[in-house]
């Protein structure tokens, strides 16, 4: 096979689609914010000069750090950036998960674990959640190398009690437990309050869902300032430049902007809430979200059906074909305008099945 030996070859992670289709289109297959950023944002860009451009960003991105540690009442020293959640989380893996025993995370979850314990050589094992999609802290009391939980969980939208977690965490003492957080603004416990108790807790969270930034790919963690070390080590090892003056410059901007975003995160939550109550009506079952998305099945028409009937209408939704989950549909929350049309076209759709 000569070179061909020594290719790395992974299955990677397949994102949710992105349609390229003419006239109206509603898209809600990858959780993205329905509203723009903060207006402060168009502040930051116009004040940013351009000239800047020809210089190296900051390698610490110490004013987006800074911002966020006073914000969550932690040392800059206990807070990571990074190019979106996925970057973070890719150098969390890398960083912390380099022993021989096995990395423990739920058999449903954010696909992008397994995709990164497979490109960096990971052992893993997945944990079955309950035949109600909850976690049992007890199935994670065993020997592992590290643990990894996303609350709320995608993509079935549920978050446990900080209790759970905690006594996950509390009796792993000598393994590194992520908490992804991705969702938490729009529900949940965020497990905050116990890095003052648990040097072994790394939170991730993420600007794209909440600070409608997927765009501008912002992520970051707080732990344990021995720990944000270790991934700064790590990080400049492989690319010292990643976050680019432009993000770090909106990203302090948004931040900084809490009304703004206290008004979009209760714009979704109320549109989510009436989006639930009106599947229900139609015959769905919607799994108590804690997130900016539902996860909804139907009791008679099946899930890929119902995509496919959507996509005709130029609306897109998100289906797995995975085990366990091939009868749900993964339904972002967008406009009070674009939920009442997916409902009104389902109403029309199941009529004529």
């Amino acid at each position: 096979m000569g070179y061909q030996e020594n290719i790395r070859r992974v299955v990677p992670y397949v994102p949710g689609e992105q349609p390229k289709v003419t006239g109206d289109l509603i898209k809600l297959n990858t959780n993205e914010n329905p509203y723009p950023p903060s207006p402060k944002v168009k502040q930051a860009i116009e004040a940013l000069p351009v000239e800047e451009m020809r210089l190296y960003p900051d390698t610490t991105a110490a004013p987006l750090v800074k911002t966020l540690a006073a914000y969550y009442g932690l040392d800059p020293a206990q807070v990571f950036v990074g190019v979106g959640s996925d970057d973070v989380l890719a150098t969390c893996f890398l960083t912390f998960f380099a022993g021989s025993r096995p990395v423990l995370f739920p058999d449903i979850t954010y696909s992008f674990y397994d995709v990164w314990t497979a490109l960096y050589h990971i052992p893993y094992e997945t944990v079955p959640l309950t035949d109600d999609f909850h976690i049992r802290s007890a199935d994670y009391m065993r020997p592992n190398g590290g643990i990894v939980i996303a609350n709320p969980n995608a993509p079935t939208s549920m978050a446990e009690p900080l209790s759970v977690i905690e006594e996950i965490i509390r009796n792993n003492a000598d393994s590194i437990v992520i908490v992804d957080e991705a969702y938490i603004d729009f529900g949940g416990e965020t497990t905050l309050p116990l890095l003052k108790k648990y040097k072994n807790l790394v939170i991730i969270r993420t600007f794209s869902k909440s600070r409608s930034f997927a765009g501008m790919r912002i992520g970051f963690a707080m732990a344990d300032a021995s720990l944000i070390e270790a991934l700064n080590n790590v990080k400049f090892s492989i690319n010292s430049y990643t976050m680019n003056c432009t993000a770090i410059a909106y990203g302090v901007a948004t931040v900084e902007d809490e009304p703004y975003f206290r008004e979009m995160i209760g714009k979704i939550v109320k549109t989510r809430e009436k989006t639930g109550a009106a599947l229900s009506e139609l015959g769905f079952t919607c799994l108590p979200s804690a997130a900016n998305f539902l996860f909804a099945t139907h009791q008679t028409v099946p899930a890929d059906e119902i995509f496919t009937r959507l996509k005709k209408h130029n609306i897109y939704v998100r289906f797995f074909k995975k085990p366990r989950i091939d009868n749900y549909l993964r339904i972002t929350i967008g406009t009070d305008a674009q939920m009442e049309r997916l409902v009104e076209v389902l109403k029309e759709e199941l009529c004529n099945i």
